[in-house]
């Protein structure tokens, strides 16, 4: 019962918290910066991140792109993959700035705000991250609007990755709470 509690509780407030600052790509607000956050290389996860991002700036509504991500990865250096998508898709190299210690949601938000001084950002995943995403970056400080990637992935994944996500809420409630140390610059 205390486990259905805790996750319930955190879950309700990922999304009390991001209320009104989650978008499709159609209506997403304009931001400086575009923050796409890193996921296994060569999944449609971060496929579909990666074409949300060039979507956004395309059309304008960012001038450069924060990737962060895993660079020791299992599956590979994340943002070199990232970075590599986002070049091979016209984007401009000098918009893009790399993160390599990006290495889960709490430590990408904590150090755009820490690090790189982000203020103001639109952040790029799946759906069902938005909600912990936002709800992160904006109890950490950053003005955060995200806006919702596409996933072509089977149904089997996508729900096994939605219930790791209810999971990984409680940790960002706590890491919220107590705001734990990001590696260092």
């Amino acid at each position: 019962m205390l486990a259905v509690v805790v996750t319930g509780g955190s879950v309700a407030w990922a999304y009390t918290a991001s209320a009104g600052h989650r978008h499709d790509l159609a209506d997403a607000p304009s931001a400086p910066v575009v923050i796409v956050f890193g996921a296994e290389v060569g999944t449609p996860f971060l496929a579909g991140r990666l074409a949300a991002t060039v979507d956004l700036l395309k059309a304008g509504k960012a001038g450069s792109v924060l990737v962060s991500g895993n660079a020791n990865g299992t599956s590979g250096d994340e943002t070199k993959a990232m970075t590599a998508y986002l070049k091979a898709s016209g984007v401009d190299p000098a918009r893009i700035t790399v993160d390599g210690d990006g290495l889960d949601t709490y430590d990408t938000c904590a150090r755009a705000v820490r690090v790189f001084g982000v203020r103001r950002a639109l952040l790029v995943t799946q759906a069902y991250h938005l909600p912990r995403a936002v709800s992160l970056c904006r109890n950490l400080g950053m003005d955060a609007d995200g806006v919702a990637a596409t996933c072509d992935c089977g149904g089997l994944l996508l729900f096994g990755n939605e219930a790791r996500e209810w999971l990984a809420t409680v940790l960002a409630l706590k890491d919220a709470i107590w705001h734990r140390p990001s590696p260092p610059a």
